[in-house]
């Protein structure tokens, strides 16, 4: 949404015209964030705002993807979340473990943290490199998140590079895009096969790579973080279906 939708509190070009023109054809419409500082409920109340009522199940971000794999595949562990109250509140709201003491920390799950400090780097530190038992995962990898007026703020991927850097280990893996994990959300309820979707975002990191590991058709709007000169610089496998320069270029004429 960010960069694609709406940046700021602001719509981008041709986004009323995309939905509502989508929407008048019968044709479902998913929601994607990475940015896990708002949960769905909250991403719902903005474009409501904006002039886009939305569902809620139709939205998905990474405090969606995060939830859902932990209650998957790791029920019991102890997380130490260096996030914000959205994912916070999500991991309680899962029934999952949450603490700040190193000797039990299981998952150190990095984030989008505007309260990040030295004394979470050093939780992060004891229970990965001291203690050996923790593993390092993150809600999402993006460097940054985009502002209004060209400007942005530093996002996930600085808190990973500080585990990381001090720790010497790697983050095993992210729940935002690209990772498939995203798709499966998307799609979830839907009759609808990856190849028979088409993702829409601004970023060819995280919107492009999905679709394109994931099967999918993709459209970059020159809107956000990508150009199209990076965009032609990938090669013929890596690059997105469709580059646009406003979103309602996609409609039929």
């Amino acid at each position: 949404m960010d960069g694609t939708i709406y940046l700021g509190d602001e719509l981008l070009p041709g986004a009323r015209e995309l939905v509502e023109g989508l929407r008048e054809r019968g044709l479902p419409v998913r929601f994607l964030s990475n940015n896990p500082t708002k949960d769905p409920t909250s991403y719902a109340e903005k474009l409501e705002r904006l002039g886009l009522p939305t569902p809620v199940e139709e939205i998905a971000n990474t405090v969606v993807t995060t939830t859902r794999w932990l209650r998957a595949n790791a029920p019991d562990a102890v997380v130490f979340p260096i996030a914000e109250r959205p994912v916070v509140d999500a991991l309680h709201a899962a029934g999952i473990t949450t603490s700040e003491d190193p000797a039990e920390i299981d998952i150190v799950l990095a984030s989008y943290d505007r309260t990040f400090d030295y004394a979470k780097l050093q939780i992060a530190f004891d229970a990965i490199w001291f203690h050996k038992r923790a593993r390092l995962m993150a809600t999402n990898p993006d460097r940054y998140c985009p502002f209004p007026g060209g400007r942005g703020e530093p996002d996930a991927a600085g808190i990973v590079a500080a585990i990381e850097a001090t720790t010497g280990v790697t983050c095993e893996r992210h729940f935002g895009k690209p990772d498939p994990a995203m798709v499966e959300v998307a799609l979830a309820g839907l009759d609808v096969r990856p190849e028979r979707a088409l993702m829409v975002g601004d970023r060819l990191a995280t919107d492009i790579k999905m679709a394109v590991d994931g099967g999918m058709a993709s459209a970059l709007v020159l809107t956000g973080d990508s150009t199209a000169a990076e965009a032609a610089a990938l090669s013929p496998a890596e690059r997105p279906t469709y580059v646009l320069d406003r979103l309602d270029t996609l409609l039929p004429g």
